[in-house]
């Protein structure tokens, strides 16, 4: 048999990765620009002290806040940017606690509103059988 003049192609086995890289930079830009705009929580005027931070193995801590007006805000609600009512909050807490009891419970309260609000809300804490309540507070900036 006589050979044709055509010689065949080898397969390349290489993986062209440009147009991984491109997807990659496009996601990297979308994300650099996004999360600065995400704010998770209220703004509060935390009051400062030299306090130790949660511990990295801890689960994820169910976190009240309570502006200078006296609003709850709970972090585990259906619209945590809402305010929420004192019944709400404390069945919430409650059923969040029953699912995982040793879920740490933090209490963000504004520095610049009256203690009063911070201590009706550990009273609703109480309430909800929360065992510990740790305070949310700024670090202290050493001068």
């Amino acid at each position: 048999m006589a050979r044709s003049g055509h010689t065949r192609r080898r397969l390349v086995s290489e993986i062209n990765v440009v147009p991984y890289i491109d997807v990659m930079l496009v996601l990297l830009i979308i994300f650099m620009i996004t999360a600065p705009l995400l704010n998770h929580g209220v703004d509060v005027d935390l009051p400062t002290a030299p306090a130790n931070p949660l511990e990295l193995d801890s689960p994820e801590p169910i976190v009240i806040t309570v502006d200078a007006k006296g609003r709850m805000f709970l972090n585990i609600a259906s619209q945590p940017d809402s305010s929420i009512d004192a019944a709400s909050l404390v069945e919430q807490v409650a059923a969040a606690l029953r699912k995982q009891s040793r879920r740490p419970v933090m209490l963000r309260g504004d520095a610049n509103g009256p203690y009063q609000n911070v201590v009706k809300t550990l009273v609703l804490l109480q309430q909800a059988n929360v065992e510990s309540v740790g305070l949310v507070t700024e670090p202290e900036v050493l001068n």
